[in-house]
């Protein structure tokens, strides 16, 4: 108010008495600049209205800063913030400090060399990984979420997860990947990215081994890596993981995407599906089987999970919800050897207690009459059509400049080029951001660079009319580059 002098934001530290914590918090705010040179302070009287304490209180302060220099004041007008020098605060940094544990020394070197995802408002971006827009989807999704939210879960949710939703995973994974699960094997996590988190939590101590497919899922290897894991990469070809290649001292567990390996599109053949799991259950370690997106096959029936051919109860099996419905949505689950299960339910519990309950319910509804399977049914034959247009716009205006990995499932595939080295492939990319086209690296996946470069293509969230238009802006790119 006029002739109040500046008004200031002013937080008490509680400390002590009243007039030190005023003293301390006006001292504070003229050192940092919020209060500068000559700024006129509000009458003590007014003051003591706005922060609700005793006229006796804020003299008291004022009197304490005008002796020690801070303020000074002038008959008839009132009180001044002295001209002293001060030096404004840095502005806040997250690096001011080190590191305040091994484990956030280890998480900041991760971090730092996460996989830069730069391609924000391109008019074709080629990531993988984002599920389609589906507007019925949403419109079904909206309904359920209503009637859930009518009808809420009493006491909230067991860090489990609700049983009605963990009954129908039971229910889908035995007909769909072939795997005989209990509801009490089942624990519901927000997110894939969770499932390695408590995997490290209570299988892991710093130093143990993990074993893991080179290329890989980085959002595995950081999370191992953050918790202190000696990372052992072992090769992959046409038929999935190398099992010859295990090393004799048995690592503590064993990542492996069987069905759809990330990112190459490989499938772990049957031959090497059991000689993993006799190599886990004869060395005593752990397989944990990421089922990413084998919801999605095109050219042939899904293949049985991994999990269902193990009678030793050495796979740590899972599955998402966000590929197959909403990004947004952070639901996803994990079937637990039965050995680990109570150790599990406790990491969980001690991760966040649980899952959104509203979310579980609708999810568990939605499963239950048929909605879900009747959106897979949609979706996969929508992806197919993309996958299918993606490949046809590829030889139309690449030609045999680029090799296509064979992929016969997922939301993304794989196109090697030709005639590039890797410096010669990130030009390309980078000109192909220039004119509006987002193009992903293979070699970010790898411990070791591998000798060619290539491209991951994703499908999903693209059109077929936008990938036919996104295949004729890489055509010209290329062209540009022979």
């Amino acid at each position: 108010m006029p002739g109040e002098g500046v008004t200031v934001f002013l937080e008490l530290d509680g400390q002590g008495p009243r007039y030190a914590q005023l003293t301390r918090a006006l001292k504070a705010a003229i050192l940092d600049g919020r209060l500068g040179a000559g700024t006129r302070l509000p009458p003590t009287r007014a003051l003591a209205r706005d922060l609700e304490m005793s006229r006796i209180t804020t003299l008291a302060a004022y009197e304490q800063l005008r002796a020690e220099g801070f303020i000074e004041g002038h008959v008839g007008s009132g009180s001044y913030v002295a001209a002293i020098e001060t030096k404004p605060a840095p502005p806040p940094s997250a690096r001011t400090i080190a590191a305040p544990s091994r484990y956030m020394r280890r998480a900041r070197i991760v971090q730092d060399r996460t996989i830069g995802l730069r391609h924000h408002g391109l008019r074709y971006n080629l990531q993988y990984g984002n599920p389609q827009t589906h507007p019925a989807l949403s419109d079904l999704w909206a309904r359920e979420l209503a009637r859930a939210a009518t009808y809420p879960q009493p006491g909230g949710s067991r860090a489990q997860g609700l049983l009605s939703l963990r009954e129908q995973i039971c229910d889908y994974l035995a007909r769909r990947r072939g795997v005989q699960a209990r509801p009490e094997d089942v624990l519901i996590i927000s997110g894939t990215q969770q499932a390695f988190t408590l995997t490290a939590r209570v299988l892991l101590d710093e130093g143990d081994a993990v074993v893991m497919e080179e290329p890989t899922y980085f959002g595995a290897r950081q999370a191992f890596a953050a918790h202190g894991a000696k990372l052992v990469p072992i090769r992959t070809d046409a038929e999935g993981l190398v099992c010859s290649a295990l090393p004799r001292k048995a690592p503590r567990l064993i990542y492996v995407t069987p069905s759809h390996q990330f990112p190459s599109g490989s499938v772990l053949s049957l031959q090497r599906r059991l000689d993993l799991l006799r190599y886990a259950s004869d060395h005593r370690c752990w397989v944990m089987e990421d089922d990413y997106d084998s919801e999605f096959r095109y050219d042939s029936r899904p293949l049985a999970a991994m999990r269902s051919l193990d009678h030793s109860d050495r796979v740590i099996y899972v599955g998402t919800f966000s590929k197959v419905m909403f990004g947004s949505l952070r639901l996803a689950y994990m079937v637990v050897p039965s050995a680990l299960r109570d150790d599990f339910v406790t990491a969980k519990y001690l991760s966040d207690f649980f899952c959104p309950t509203i979310e579980q319910a609708a999810l568990a509804h939605f499963m239950e009459t048929g909605g879900f399977e009747r959106h897979l049914r949609h979706a996969t034959k929508e992806l197919k059509a993309r996958r299918d247009a993606l490949i046809e716009g590829l030889h139309r205006h690449a030609g045999d400049r680029v090799e296509i990995a064979n992929s016969q499932a997922g939301m993304h595939m794989v196109a090697w080029l030709r005639g590039y080295d890797h410096a010669r492939a990130e030009a390309l990319i980078d000109y192909a951001h220039e004119r509006g086209l987002g193009l992903h690296p293979m070699w970010p996946h790898y411990f070791k660079r591998p000798a060619r470069p290539g491209l991951i293509l994703g499908y999903c969230a693209l059109s077929t009319v936008e990938l036919g238009e996104a295949m004729q802006v890489f055509g010209r790119c290329l062209d540009a580059f022979d």
